[in-house]
C-alpha cells in the first residue's frame, strides 16, 4: 500500500505542473490587466507602461511562467495588484475561515445523507422512500445560488436566526471561547445551505447500494444463520454500500471547494471563494493564479485521500 502511495505521490507531480501552466496560460489570455481602472484617468499612458514594465507584465510569457513557478515552489507568489500585500498572507488570513466551513458542511452533509440513503434503501418503495426521493431530485435541480438566497432571506432577514454578513460578530477579543462560538454561529448557515443541496449524489448512491447488497448472496447467508436485521444491515450491507461514499471523497472535495464560492459570495463570508470572486473582478493575475493553482492540488489531493480510504475500508482493493 505504501508502495502505491509513493507512485501516486510521484504521478502527481506533472500533472500539478501541466495543471500550472494551463493556470498561467488562462490567467494571461484575460481581458484587461490589473491598473486598468485603477489609476487617474488623466494619467500619462507612459507612467502605466512603465507600471507594467515594472510588474514584469511586459515580459515574454514563458518568463513570466518561470518566474511565477519558481518562485511559487518557494512559497513567494508574488504581490496582489489589489490589495498591495503579499499573495501568501491575503490566501493565508482567509484559507482558515474557508477549511472550517468546508469542514462543518461535510459534517452537516454526512448527518443528512447517511441515515436518509441508509433508511431509504432499506424501506424501498415505502412512503419515507419516495419522500426522500422526491428530496434528492428537488436538491439535485435548484441551483446553489438560489437556494442560498432562499435560506439567507428566510433565517438571516426575515427570522433573523443567523447573521448575514461576515465570520465573527464585532467587538469579541480574539481567541476566547465566544469568538470560536461566533465563529461556528456565522458558519451554521452556510454550511447546511451548502450541505443540503450537497447530500443528493451521497443519497443516491448509499440507497441503489442498499437495494442491491439486500440481494446478495452473503447477505442472504446472513439472513439465513438468523443474524438480527440490525445486524445484516449495520455490519454487512452498510459495510459494502459505504465503497462508493469513500470512492465520492473527491467529488466531494471538488464540489465543496465550487460550491464555496458561489456561498460565500452570497452570505459575504470571508474565505477563499469570495477572495476568488473579488480578484477576478480586480484582474490580480498573481492571486488568481496562485488560488486556482492552490484549489487544483487540493482536488489531485482529494484523489489520493479517496484511494487511500477505499483500501482501507475493503483491503480487497489495491490499486496496482
Amino acid at each position: 500500500m505504501w508502495k502505491t502511495i509513493v507512485r501516486r505521490i510521484l504521478a502527481m507531480i506533472p500533472q500539478i505542473i501541466i495543471l500550472s501552466l494551463f493556470i498561467f496560460l488562462l490567467a494571461k489570455a484575460m481581458p484587461g490587466d490589473p491598473f486598468t481602472g485603477r489609476v487617474n484617468p488623466n494619467t500619462d499612458p507612459a507612467t502605466i507602461e512603465r507600471m507594467k514594465e515594472l510588474a514584469g507584465l511586459n515580459n515574454p510569457w514563458y518568463q513570466q511562467y518561470w518566474d511565477w513557478i519558481r518562485n511559487a515552489v518557494q512559497g513567494d507568489f508574488g504581490q496582489s495588484f489589489l490589495y498591495k500585500l503579499p499573495v501568501t498572507d491575503i490566501i493565508g488570513s482567509r484559507v482558515a475561515n474557508t477549511i472550517w466551513l468546508s469542514l462543518l458542511t461535510v459534517i452537516f452533509t454526512y448527518l443528512i445523507a447517511l441515515p436518509l440513503g441508509l433508511f431509504s434503501g432499506r424501506y424501498q418503495n415505502s412512503l419515507f422512500d419516495k419522500t426522500v426521493v422526491v428530496y434528492n431530485f428537488v436538491s439535485f435541480a435548484v441551483p446553489i445560488f438560489i437556494f442560498a438566497l432562499v435560506m439567507l432571506f428566510i433565517f438571516g432577514y426575515r427570522l433573523e436566526w443567523f447573521p448575514t454578513t461576515g465570520s465573527v460578530s464585532t467587538g469579541i477579543a480574539e481567541g476566547t471561547v465566544q469568538y470560536q462560538l461566533s465563529r461556528l454561529y456565522h458558519m451554521i448557515l452556510p454550511a447546511i445551505s451548502q450541505a443540503l443541496l450537497a447530500t443528493a449524489v451521497t443519497i443516491q448512491y448509499l440507497r441503489n447500494e442498499v437495494i442491491d447488497a439486500q440481494q446478495m448472496d452473503f447477505v442472504r447467508t446472513a439472513r439465513a444463520k438468523g443474524v438480527p436485521t440490525n445486524k445484516v444491515f449495520t455490519r454487512h450491507i452498510f459495510r459494502n454500500a459505504s465503497l462508493p461514499i469513500a470512492a465520492q471523497l473527491s467529488y466531494e472535495i471538488t464540489a465543496l471547494i465550487s460550491g464555496s464560492v458561489v456561498i460565500e459570495q452570497t452570505f459575504a463570508y470571508p474565505g477563499i471563494g469570495k477572495l476568488f470572486i473579488d480578484t477576478i473582478n480586480g484582474r490580480d493575475y498573481s492571486v488568481i493564479t496562485a488560488l486556482v493553482l492552490i484549489l487544483g492540488i487540493v482536488t489531485i489531493v482529494g484523489n489520493l485521500i479517496s484511494d487511500i480510504v477505499m483500501s482501507i475500508v475493503d483491503p480487497r482493493i489495491r490499486i496496482q
